[in-house]
């Protein structure tokens, strides 16, 4: 009898050890499928994103105003003339050249170098 009952009690241990492993192979297509449509709903929600961006980006430009689009140029445009002015009063015409070349100078350094750089919310 301590036989048959201890063959009894590792049987249904035995069952009961590899259940888990059943339950897991089972399921494994409706992981599969939902792990699919979680990605596709991923990819979805990504396009929809870059979408509104684009948008918010090109109607930001639209909205830019004559100095706002050519702020560079103005400021190297300002700065050359602001040489060759000071330069004409200083040395005449050759004065005024050198002094545009200068104030070009000077002025593309400020504007492509040290003007926005503790501006990081503009890049």
């Amino acid at each position: 009898m301590k036989k048959i009952y201890g063959l009894l009690m590792s049987i249904v241990l035995l069952a009961g050890a590899a259940l888990p492993a059943a339950a897991q192979t089972t399921r494994r297509g409706a992981y599969a499928t939902r792990a699919a449509q979680q990605r596709a709903y991923e990819r979805q929600q990504q396009r929809q994103y870059e979408r509104q961006r684009r948008e918010y980006y090109n109607d930001r430009y639209d909205d830019r105003s004559f100095v706002d689009e050519h702020r560079d140029k103005l400021t190297v445009a300002g700065g050359t003339a602001a040489g060759a002015v000071v330069g004409a009063l200083a040395g005449g015409k050759k004065g005024a050249v050198i002094g545009a070349l200068v104030g070009a100078g000077a002025s593309a350094l400020y504007t492509y170098k040290l003007r926005d750089k503790d501006d990081d919310w503009r890049r």
